[in-house]
């Protein structure tokens, strides 16, 4: 017997297997540990400080208005967004059944046909078999494979109810946007005839001798960059309808019509910030990043391993095809394979280094979501305490312009004060209650921003 052929052959394969797997890398640490610690939080809102009123469980119950909860729920629906939303979480349920087949048996069938001439003579060779093979997951590495890929499931679904959330809310803030163009194009059409009255104020005054030319210029150029304005208004107006209508799924039409803000008396609790990281869905999208990305690091690191497959084959085997189904003819096998990287030119241990590195940007991720979430929280609470002062000033300084243009225009028909003096006094009545309607709009908004933050849900 040759034994230094079989050392050449068996032996020096053995044994480079084993050594290999000695010189495997230790197992990566994972990032999930490191998930944990990933931000400092605080045992409240930096901005919640000041008193915040009290919560709807969600963002259809934040407003009391069946037609603003009507577009959101039809929104939900038939937004195209959102049907692409659904067809990927679909898809990720087929990866995850699709994950399991790599350590499940694997049967196949099969037959050939042919014939070989040898010595001048013709020989037929006609089989069927059925081959079973099977992957011994020893080091667990197919487990891992399907945790990344269940984790991944678990990520789309979460960017779904986000996505779901994000239309919802941005729906409503159409809503609002479209609420703010119909009154701020009524109030142009309203400063419209304000003017108009005041160059008719303005040009009995000049027939009576007792105006200028001048005066009447002026006030027709207030009255001709209205007019300007209103167009503009409508055009607005006629943007925050399609912007509605698309979001909703339908064609963007411009003839939707909404009038009045619902109530605001209900607000957002705060709450604390532990909060936000339970209930915000890209939180958790962000952190089964992490858990899918940790377990294919894992699944690079096995893949160093050696790999332990059994296979066996049974079926018939015959030179003429009709003994093809005689019991005579059968022929089977059974066999355990290993097999074990010797050498890849670095490739699994470069795959190892890449999951390793894509984990991190998933830990990194993961940090920058939560972050963000905070801020977004910050931002809306300090956003609400500032534009509900801001509305309460605008309300006020409101009520003082009209009182002066009521007065002014009274002391120019007594000729007391000048054209400017009646004009600007009309300005700025205008200007201060498009300011309040763009802040009444402002915190609309605001409190659906709020509600999404803090992840409220629908």
């Amino acid at each position: 017997m040759n034994f230094k052929l079989i050392i050449t052959v068996i032996v020096l394969p053995i044994f480079s297997v084993f050594h290999s797997c000695s010189s495997i890398p230790l197992e990566p640490d994972s990032m999930v540990e490191s998930a944990d610690a990933v931000v400092d939080v605080p045992g409240s809102f930096d901005a919640g400080l000041a008193p915040v009123p009290e919560v709807a469980s969600g963002l259809l119950s934040l407003f009391s208005d069946s037609d603003l909860k009507g577009y959101v729920r039809e929104a939900l629906r038939s937004n195209p967004d959102l049907q692409v939303s659904l067809a990927r979480m679909e898809e990720a349920g087929f990866n995850t059944r699709k994950s399991y087949a790599p350590g499940m048996l694997s049967v196949n069938g099969g037959g050939s046909l042919g014939r070989s001439r040898s010595n001048g003579r013709n020989t037929g060779i006609y089989s069927a078999l059925l081959d079973v093979q099977w992957e011994l997951d020893v080091w667990g590495r197919l487990r891992s494979g399907v945790n990344a890929v269940k984790s991944d499931q678990a990520a789309i679904a979460a960017d779904h109810e986000a996505a779901r959330q994000s239309i919802a809310a941005q729906t409503m803030q159409a809503y609002f946007s479209l609420v703010a163009s119909e009154r701020l194009l009524a109030l142009s059409e309203r400063r419209l005839k304000s003017f108009e009255k005041s160059v008719s104020l303005v040009n009995r005054r000049f027939e009576a001798g007792t105006g200028s030319l001048s005066d009447l210029d002026l006030s027709r150029t207030d009255v001709e960059n209205t007019k300007a304005q209103v167009e503009q208004r409508k055009d607005a107006r006629d943007q925050a309808a399609r912007l509605l209508s698309s979001l909703t799924g339908r064609y963007p039409r411009a003839g939707l019509r909404v009038k009045n803000f619902p109530s605001l008396s209900r607000g957002v609790a705060a709450g604390i910030p532990s909060d936000v990281m339970m209930r915000r869905p890209d939180i958790h999208s962000a952190y089964a990043r992490i858990l899918a990305a940790d377990a294919r690091m894992r699944v690079a690191h096995r893949d160093l391993y050696p790999r332990f497959q059994l296979t066996a084959s049974h079926g018939q085997r015959s030179n003429l095809l009709r003994d093809i189904v005689k019991g005579e003819f059968n022929v089977w096998s059974v066999a355990g394979n290993l097999t074990a990287p010797l050498v890849d030119g670095g490739s699994r241990r470069s795959e190892l280094g890449a999951a390793n590195a894509r984990a991190k940007q998933a830990l990194g991720n993961y940090r920058a979501v939560v972050l963000g979430a905070f801020r977004e929280v910050e931002d809306a609470l300090g956003s609400e305490r500032y534009l509900k002062s801001q509305e309460e000033s605008y309300e006020k300084a409101l009520k003082a312009a009209r009182s002066a243009e009521l007065r002014t225009r009274a002391n120019y028909e007594s000729g007391l004060v000048e054209i400017l003096t009646l004009l600007d006094a009309q300005r700025r009545s205008f200007t201060t209650e498009e300011s309040l309607i763009n802040t009444e709009a402002l915190r609309f908004q605001n409190r659906v921003r709020l509600a999404l933050a803090l992840g409220k849900g629908l």
